[in-house]
């Protein structure tokens, strides 16, 4: 169900979209990746997250805030009309393989804290969510849900 996984700090290039989760955030990561392209960062190996800020259970749809980040080198500069940088701590995350639907991803979300905490972990809340899209995994139309825990 989960495996365990040290992920180290790293730098991303982002942007962020305000609204509710969907159909909106795959457009954001279609214009995400179209910056990537043109300013020559996105490459075979490129992987692509989405980091959900907010729980639409507590906060209005409309204010969620989505972040499609792009992996990037260190010392990568970073320009360009909503683009913004930023560092992600690294550390501890289990990951779970899910279906890139989204009904999949939403019926992974919907019980993934309990799901950890029966196989054992504590949720970290200092760090992000993440929904990671390494080529590898979106080839066979797949992605990775990475939730830090200590």
């Amino acid at each position: 169900m989960f495996s365990v996984e040290e992920v180290p700090e790293f730098k991303v290039a982002y942007m962020r979209r305000v609204g509710p989760y969907g159909a909106g955030n795959q457009e954001q990561m279609e214009r995400l990746k179209g910056w990537a392209a043109a300013s020559g960062l996105l490459r075979d190996g490129s992987v692509v997250l989405g980091i959900a800020q907010d729980d639409p259970g507590v906060v209005a749809p409309e204010d969620c805030r989505y972040d499609v980040c792009l992996v990037v080198p260190r010392d990568t500069g970073i320009g360009g009309a909503g683009i913004e940088e930023a560092w992600l701590p690294g550390g501890r995350y289990a990951v779970r393989t899910v279906a890139h639907t989204a009904e999949a991803l939403a019926r992974a979300w919907a019980g993934l804290l309990p799901a950890l905490a029966d196989a054992g972990f504590r949720f970290d809340s200092a760090r992000p969510m993440i929904e990671r899209f390494a080529p590898r995994m979106v080839e066979n139309h797949l992605c990775e849900i990475c939730v830090p825990v200590t």
